[in-house]
């Protein structure tokens, strides 16, 4: 008997009926002779619409007790499927996140997984039971409940599945797989049968939004299949793993897109030690992730620093930023959001040249500007203007002729 981990998101649980779906589904793998044990998270909105319900309470909202109060929407689907299973004949029961073990950090709203205790899920499943965990959230040592930020459930369900020792974990959605491209950009992307953990991780970072990269970063540790698919159909989905073939990994395999980012650039910085401390020291303590990097060659002593963030962090960004331009005798701080940037991803580029020349070329015959350029072993990222990231993701697909795989 096989040790499968299923999660669904929060469009597969929605409503009633799509919770009556979704618990024939599990009902298909129990009757396989699978142990199971499901992660869900809030049904559709709700997560949103309990963020909207304590502003309206409040301008600035307990951090604890707001996470007390996101908890509560995965605890509500994880009921109502569990009672869905019984309607349906099969023994099965919801547990929280702190009841299945889930060990975290203090950091409310962004916790990290400390630890998984899974007696309590081991024992359920001993006596038979289908297991449905609350995704999204933990338990501190204090016995405060935390959450685990968006994609939490990701990463709630291949942690369960490492710690199980499940053969696979299945993460049911809306979408049919990982893309070649956003398919609403690109209509002719091609749903992958298998991708790396590696291209994943860079596919997660850099823009597509079916998989969080902390549940990326946990399977490739822990060697834990992942298959993504959709809880709508019986398509077989994208298996991420570390075994891809090796003709498969010599290409480009997927253009990814961003427009959440935002730009600020320092101007007239003095060239000294302890210059760039000064700066991304204050921004890391105020919970604001930073990504490309560029310093300008010094000229006599004074350079220009230019680094982007979240779109989203960017006010705050700046908040932080100015006070310090001002004090290391920095000309002016600016700051602009309206960007976006273009991925090309694949592990083909680790030891063949030409994939950036040809990404620059294409850019340049469609007059788009590269405003910054960051890479990795198996990534190149074009920073460029907001309004035109869907034409550049078009005419990357084309160029690489990733729809002739």
């Amino acid at each position: 008997m096989a040790l499968i981990v299923q999660k669904y998101g929060g469009s597969s649980v929605a409503d009633a009926e799509k919770i009556k779906n979704v618990a024939g589904r599990i009902a298909r793998a129990r009757d396989e002779g699978n142990e199971v044990v499901v992660v869900v998270s809030a049904m559709g909105d709700t997560t949103d619409e309990l963020i909207e319900l304590a502003y309206q309470i409040s301008e600035n909202p307990d951090s604890r007790e707001l996470d007390v109060l996101l908890s509560t929407g995965e605890v509500v689907s994880s009921t109502l499927l569990a009672m869905s299973l019984h309607v349906m004949g099969y023994p099965a029961i919801s547990l929280s996140g702190a009841q299945a073990g889930i060990r975290t950090d203090s950091a409310y709203s962004r916790a990290r997984i400390l630890q998984v205790e899974p007696k309590r899920v081991v024992r359920e499943l001993e006596k038979g039971n289908i297991v449905i965990v609350a995704g999204f959230q933990g338990m501190t040592e204090d016995m405060d409940v935390t959450t685990l930020g968006r994609g939490g459930s990701d990463t709630t369900a291949v942690a369960l599945a490492a710690t199980l020792g499940a053969e696979v974990c299945q993460i049911y959605t809306d979408v049919e797989g990982v893309y070649s491209a956003d398919p609403r950009l690109v209509p002719e992307a091609e749903c992958l049968a298998e991708i790396h953990y590696e291209e994943m991780l860079e596919l997660a970072t850099y823009g597509a939004k079916v998989l969080h990269p902390r549940a990326v970063e946990l399977g490739e540790l822990f060697h834990i299949p992942i298959l993504v698919a959709s809880s709508f159909t019986d398509n077989p989905g994208t298996l991420i793993h570390g075994g891809v073939a090796m003709e498969v990994r010599n290409k480009v395999r997927s253009i990814a897109h961003n427009l959440n980012r935002g730009k600020i650039t320092v101007v007239g910085v003095p060239d000294r030690p302890g210059i760039a401390a000064t700066i991304f020291e204050p921004l890391a303590k105020a919970g604001v992730s930073v990504d490309t990097i560029v310093q300008n060659a010094s000229m006599q002593g004074i350079t220009d620093l230019t680094f982007t963030v979240f779109k989203s962090d960017l006010a705050r960004a700046m908040e932080v930023v100015k006070p310090i331009a001002t004090q290391i005798g920095a000309r002016e701080c600016a700051s602009d959001d309206k960007l976006g940037e273009v991925s090309i991803i694949g592990t083909g580029m680790q030891n063949t040249p030409g994939f950036a020349a040809r990404m620059f070329s294409t850019l340049s015959e469609k007059n788009i500007n590269i405003q910054l350029i960051t890479t990795s072993e198996i990534r190149i990222t074009c920073i460029i203007n907001a309004d035109e990231v869907k034409e550049a993701v078009r005419a990357l697909h084309r160029a690489f002729e990733i729809e002739e795989e």
